[in-house]
């Protein structure tokens, strides 16, 4: 395979900070210039901007450029892993390397699926601040849905919530992703077959690591996998537990369906 290599700077510029932290629902002052960004926020940077006219029907950049084709026109975001090493300043410019580390054909209960893997460096002032693996899984259209795991009910601490369709709608234009099953409930049930707006996997890690960080005072490591969308209409519960490397963590839908699972390990960047 191909090797694919590809280079984004951004400056981090601290409004987008702002935005972001409006958006999350964090009542405290947003980090200002200079300071360090919180774990997991640069998913609002490092924008892969294109034409309209290179989008595919999804809303995403088409496949076959940077992304290879693997035949499948439904793209979901599977999860991945993230260490920190040094804090990603607000305010300073820094570079996000991303190459395809494997493209896999596989099959499934529910048919035959394609996995991407990706690796992402991002660095500032040429010190290395996050490594990042993150998987995508692309499908083909039809096909029932992958049966959801039950989610465990061991928690010591949890929390309630439920996004709405303008937080939906903000979180896309803040981390730039057009996907369409998060805005657009024509496009969600009559071409991807769900049965509402799909709340970004992303975006549920997001709390998932706030809450690790609530726990253990700062983060170091943090995976995470999706195994069960979460839908707009639904109330979500995230929860967490102590372990013995630091807090697992896991995000309980309704009837105790697990929609994603994750652990964090404490320490400094």
């Amino acid at each position: 395979m191909t090797v694919r290599y590809r280079t984004i700077t951004d400056i981090i510029d601290p409004a987008r900070a702002a935005a972001l932290h409006v958006t999350l629902g964090h009542g405290t002052p947003a980090p200002a210039a200079g300071a360090a960004l919180p774990p997991f926020w640069h998913y609002a940077y490092f924008w892969e901007a294109v034409p309209q006219a290179d989008l595919g029907r999804d809303g995403h950049p088409q496949v076959g450029d940077f992304i290879p084709d693997t035949g499948f026109p439904r793209r979901m975001w599977s999860g991945g892993d993230i260490r920190f090493s040094a804090p990603v300043k607000i305010g300073t410019p820094a570079e996000k390397t991303s190459r395809i580390r494997k493209t896999a054909q596989k099959a499934g209960k529910t048919g035959p699926f394609a996995v991407v893997t990706l690796a992402h460096e991002i660095t500032q002032k040429g010190q290395t601040c996050l490594r990042e693996t993150q998987s995508l899984v692309y499908r083909p259209d039809g096909g029932p849905p992958v049966a959801a795991p039950q989610a465990p009910t061991d928690e010591t601490v949890c929390t309630t919530r439920r996004f709405t369709t303008t937080e939906l709608f903000r979180y896309s234009a803040l981390t730039f992703n057009g996907h369409r099953i998060h805005y657009d409930r024509d496009y969600a049930r009559d071409v991807e077959g769900y049965p509402g707006l799909v709340v970004h996997g992303p975006l549920l890690a997001q709390h998932l690591i706030h809450l690790a960080e609530s726990m253990l005072g700062s983060v170091k490591y943090f995976e995470f996998r999706a195994t069960a969308p979460l839908f707009d209409h639904e109330t979500a519960e995230f929860c967490a537990r102590p372990s013995t490397t630091g807090v697992a963590l896991w995000v309980r839908g309704p009837e105790g369906r697990q929609c994603m699972q994750a652990r964090a390990e404490q320490g400094n960047p």
